[in-house]
């Protein structure tokens, strides 16, 4: 567990060690924090927001598969010597919630090669704040795999609870999921760990509460808006 960048000074929410101590944090080196700077930034253009939070998601998406199973394996080298080394365990496949989590697949896609990606489409009625299933799209055989779950925001909790729910009635194992996120909410961590205490949580940063609309403060806004340049 790294330490997470702390984006207010006090803590006021009661919630927020609980959170922290159940989550999986990206390493907070200067490098994350200064990312995290520029894309936190309201003044941030967008071609200059989908650059650094790209290389925000390529990383959390390689601190995640050092979760996956590892198996040893030798190799020959040029000089015909033999390297003792290892190898990944474990088949994989992205599935992103639409349409925020799509933004994360481009990165995906550059550390994995012919990663499958799947998709599933929960929007959160404006009225009730709960999630709605509207569509899903997911390999056949997402049984056999380790599905990283990807959503930049982890704010509430109800979208990515919905979206494993739809996983495991699919037969995946809950052990085998890993949520990637950029940030999370106190609240959100804990609802989701509750309902799947074997599924693992990647993120970026704790931040320290929801608003009333359930927007993540501090924050960084609607990322699939300023990712997708589509909030004018």
């Amino acid at each position: 567990h790294h330490e997470p960048m702390a984006a207010t000074a006090e803590h006021t929410n009661p919630l927020y060690e609980q959170a922290k101590a159940i989550l999986r944090f990206l390493p907070q080196s200067d490098q994350v924090i200064s990312l995290f700077s520029i894309i936190r930034d309201k003044r941030t253009i967008r071609e200059d927001f989908v650059f650094y939070s790209d290389r925000i998601i390529r990383l959390l998406v390689e601190e995640a598969l050092n979760l996956l199973p590892m198996a040893p394996v030798t190799v020959k080298t040029v000089t015909e010597e033999s390297f003792h080394g290892a190898r990944v365990d474990a088949k994989l496949c992205g599935v992103s919630i639409v349409r925020a989590g799509e933004s994360m697949e481009t990165a995906l896609r550059a550390v994995v090669k012919d990663v499958k990606i799947g998709k599933l489409l929960i929007q959160r009625d404006e009225d009730t704040a709960l999630p709605k299933l509207l569509y899903v799209f997911l390999p056949e055989d997402i049984s056999d795999r380790h599905v990283l779950l990807l959503d930049p925001m982890l704010a509430t909790g109800g979208s990515a609870c919905s979206a494993l729910e739809v996983l495991l009635q699919r037969g995946v194992k809950e052990e085998n999921v890993i949520f990637v996120c950029l940030l999370a909410a106190p609240e959100g961590a804990l609802r989701f760990h509750k309902q799947f205490p074997k599924a693992k949580i990647i993120c970026g940063g704790l931040d320290e509460c929801m608003n009333d609309k359930c927007y993540i403060l501090p924050g960084i806004g609607d990322f699939g808006d300023r990712y997708f340049g589509t909030d004018d």
